[in-house]
């Protein structure tokens, strides 16, 4: 691994543990065994040094993790001398997703999560839209609107950072009407659209929803969290990547998909509310 994807992924983890201490810098500092200006040294990336190994173990003990974690060579805390299975597939049926997603985003807290839609965004979706994609796919409604609003109290979290980009032809499909929204009404259509872009003005800046051309670019669904893990969604399971170098692929490819928005999450909101207007 190159030393700065090295040192990149020490300090983003060391971030993580600071943030889960609730302690200040200089308490931190001293319970590892660091000075407080090396520890802010660390934490800002003017360095690419990592700490002396006594240090890093003095963090592993402390902090109840693996070395190996600290430093990005594993993807679970506990696990030490040994790397985790690089690909794992999930099975998403009888509400294994929801666990699974729950307890994937709560292991990224404080990190930054990159998420490719397969169609309107979860919690950005109406009941009523709920309603009828739950119809369509056999699934119980009342849990996924449970899970809908989980997903919005997550997002108003202060360490929340979530990037979305998706395909901006993909809303304006649905405010036609078109595809597998043919038959959701009008009216639903439009306090859809209402709804989303209430909720991206209300999220904004924690939350950013970002819109590319379709026509020019392409992705599948799947989620990265943080520098953990990324999840390809792939119908009824999930694909799991748990190495690092994946993980880090498909974090490039997004920020791909990012650079070539067409609408930018500042954005985003205004342009929900365009088509909305365009309905009425």
């Amino acid at each position: 691994m190159d030393k700065r994807d090295l040192s990149s992924l020490f300090r983003e983890r060391l971030k993580l543990l600071l943030q889960r201490s609730r302690l200040n810098q200089s308490a931190f500092a001293a319970n590892v065994g660091l000075d407080r200006s090396a520890l802010s040294q660390l934490l800002s990336g003017a360095t690419t040094r990592l700490p002396r190994a006594e240090t890093l173990l003095n963090i592993a003990a402390e902090h109840k993790i693996s070395l190996d974690w600290l430093l990005g060579l594993s993807q679970d805390e506990g696990l030490t001398g040994e790397l985790r299975v690089n690909m794992e597939m999930e099975e998403g049926l009888g509400g294994n997703d929801r666990a699974l997603l729950a307890r994937w985003h709560a292991e990224a807290a404080g990190t930054k999560i990159r998420y490719v839609p397969a169609g309107i965004p979860d919690l950005l979706r109406t009941e009523a839209l709920i309603a009828y994609e739950s119809a369509r796919s056999h699934r119980n409604s009342e849990i996924q609107i449970d899970e809908t609003q989980s997903r919005i109290d997550y997002s108003r979290r202060p360490e929340t950072d979530m990037e979305v980009c998706m395909p901006r032809h993909t809303l304006e499909i649905f405010a036609r009407g078109m595809g597998i929204w043919a038959e959701f009404p009008e009216p639903d259509r439009r306090a859809q659209l209402a709804h989303m872009a209430q909720l991206l003005d209300d999220l904004y800046p924690s939350f950013r929803l970002f819109l590319y051309d379709g026509r020019e670019r392409y992705s599948i669904p799947y989620t990265v969290f943080g520098s953990m893990r990324a999840a390809i969604y792939v119908g009824d399971m999930y694909l799991v990547l748990n190495a690092t170098e994946p993980v880090r692929t498909l974090t490039r490819h997004f920020d791909t998909l990012i650079r070539s928005a067409q609408v930018h999450a500042h954005e985003a909101a205004g342009f929900a509310r365009r088509l909305h207007d365009q309905l009425a």
